[in-house]
């Protein structure tokens, strides 16, 4: 026992000589002189794993957590993995969100590629997640790195990296990348100089904005009032500048969650998706009297959107918002490929079909999405929408409010809303209702045996429906590489299906519901929606005995 922690002092003490942080430093050398081990040996017990998300995780002291030691490791990987791909002296665009840390991560990543030969350059300030994904192919780079952790609680950020195609690293570039991070022998070995890079200019910005043109119909109707939150994030000025450029009416702002603040004061989890995060959004739309509410996560790469609904307002799913797009494409006549991931409604296929456009499923993450073939459209359910791939080959929360923006104003000129589009897309395909078994955990042991307990006791049947196909994702299928999930399908006309996976990016484990309803009259869709729900609240209380939580 003595030797292990003479061991973890060792390894503690050799990681502070080294800490190029005064704030994190004194944060370590404080746990060393309280002899804390318990709280080092959670710290020392591996390193950050970087993969196809990059890195993300809670910013502190030590290699299991998110700083500039940990990120200078992995700015070195990425230049070594970039120079042996034969792009020496090649550009890598950096942009940084307004999170804790994210200018210092951002600074460190220009100041290593320089250091390694590569060329630099860092967005002018804390920017959308979009606009980085726009700039790599737009200035001709080689790679792209992103600080940020999106959704994440405050204390979290994240390095996310794209390759010169625009589109966030796949395997085996993230095996390659990790290896070479690995192989870093110390900070020391790794040269920073102190300049030397390229600070962009608002260009790249406006740039990005003149892309958005080409988002609209030229002409369209633009009459819809909106309320938009920024979610503490560093959505508000990009968005603002994109619905004026266009000529919509200005957005009411959410006041109190319009500035970037890494603290997301008024919120438990910045993201749309969570428990209370839109009640802001929902008390000025109460004043404001608008068509429709429009949310951003904190770095704008998802879009929220709510509608009036029984005197008050309801988050649309994602799925729903990614059915109303795909009508609206289908409608201003866009052709191309469709695509999903797997854990979105399958109704996006019946949309396709019917237009006679091609449709594709990836693995979760737009990662995989972009790279599909002849791409015109993507999105998946948490909230992301690719609306134009040639421009953003990720997803974009700021184009998608234009697109969504665009969309209501049709409809408001009609004399109808999203929600009536909505009723038409059942009425044709059947009521595709969808909902999640979503639960966060603090230990990360209680998704491993879950998901083992589903593998070593798959259930037999769901809400009294018989399980008549089940997939274990991590051997892959003829369509799609190995992943870690587990696919079933039930008996019956309902078409249910599930999908359960450990979340890629949050300490969650997700299922993914679906169940389709037929639908033959507008007077039967409410009935249809009842039903559809009892179905999935009896298949989520029935999963959630068969993983034992």
């Amino acid at each position: 026992m003595e030797q292990a922690q003479d061991d973890l002092l060792t390894r503690a003490r050799a990681w502070l000589a080294e800490d190029p942080d005064e704030e994190t430093a004194a944060e370590l050398r404080a746990l060393i002189e309280a002899g804390d081990t318990a709280e080092l040996a959670d710290r020392f017990s591996g390193t950050l794993q970087f993969g196809t998300a990059g890195l993300r995780g809670e910013i502190g002291a030590g290699p299991m957590r998110m700083n500039r030691s940990v990120v200078i490791r992995a700015a070195a990987g990425l230049a070594a993995y970039l120079k042996a791909q034969g792009h020496e002296g090649g550009l890598v665009v950096v942009g940084y969100d307004a999170r804790y840390k994210s200018a210092d991560f951002a600074r460190d990543t220009a100041a290593v590629m320089t250091g390694a030969g590569l060329r630099a350059a860092v967005l002018p300030r804390p920017l959308p997640t979009p606009v980085l994904a726009y700039a790599i192919r737009h200035l001709g780079a080689v790679a792209g790195v992103e600080v940020t952790a999106s959704h994440n609680p405050p204390r979290d950020n994240g390095y996310k990296v794209y390759l010169g195609d625009g589109s966030q690293i796949v395997s085996p570039a993230d095996a390659q990348i990790a290896a070479e991070i690995d192989a870093v022998p110390s900070l020391a070995s790794v040269p920073r100089p102190s300049d030397g890079w390229l600070q962009l200019d608002e260009e790249v910005l406006e740039a990005y904005l003149a892309r958005t043109d080409a988002v609209l119909t030229p002409g369209s109707p633009r009459g819809v009032r909106t309320v938009y939150t920024a979610m503490h994030g560093v959505g508000k000025d990009v968005v603002m500048a994109a619905f004026a450029r266009h000529g919509f009416p200005t957005p009411v702002l959410v006041a109190e969650q319009a500035e970037p603040d890494p603290a997301f004061p008024t919120v438990a989890f910045p993201n749309p998706e969570e428990p209370g995060a839109m009640d802001l959004a929902f008390a000025k739309a109460a004043e404001a009297h608008p068509d429709i509410v429009i949310a951003n996560d904190p770095d704008a790469d998802r879009c929220a959107v709510a509608v009036p609904a029984d005197g008050g307002w309801r988050m649309l799913r994602g799925d729903e918002v990614g059915a109303l797009l795909a009508a609206h494409l289908v409608h201003k006549g866009a052709q191309g490929v469709f695509a999903e991931s797997i854990v979105s409604s399958s109704l996006l296929g019946r949309i396709a079909e019917a237009a006679n456009l091609g449709y594709e499923e990836t693995l979760t993450g737009f990662k995989w999405i972009s790279r599909v073939e002849g791409l015109r459209y993507g999105y998946e359910e948490a909230l992301g929408y690719c609306v134009d791939p040639e421009g953003v080959r990720d997803k974009d929360g700021i184009t998608a409010a234009l697109l969504v923006a665009e969309l209501a104003s049709v409809l408001k000129e009609q004399g109808r809303t999203l929600t009536d589009l909505l009723d038409d897309l059942a009425m044709a395909h059947g009521l595709h209702h969808t909902d999640q078994l979503s639960v966060r955990v603090e230990d990360l042991s209680i998704i491993a045996n879950a998901m083992a307990q589903l593998r070593a006791q798959p259930p037999t049947s769901l809400a009294g429906l018989r399980v008549v196909s089940a997939e274990d994702l991590s051997k892959g299928t003829a369509t799609l590489p190995p992943t870690d999930g587990l696919r079933y399908y039930l008996e019956g006309d309902y078409k249910a299906r599930v999908i359960c996976r450990p979340s890629g990016t949050e300490p969650k484990l997700k299922c993914y519901l679906e169940v389709v309803v037929p639908v033959t009259a507008a007077a039967d869709l409410t009935s249809a929606r009842t039903r559809g729900q009892e179905i999935l609240d009896t298949v989520k209380k029935d999963l959630a005995a068969a993983m034992g939580l």
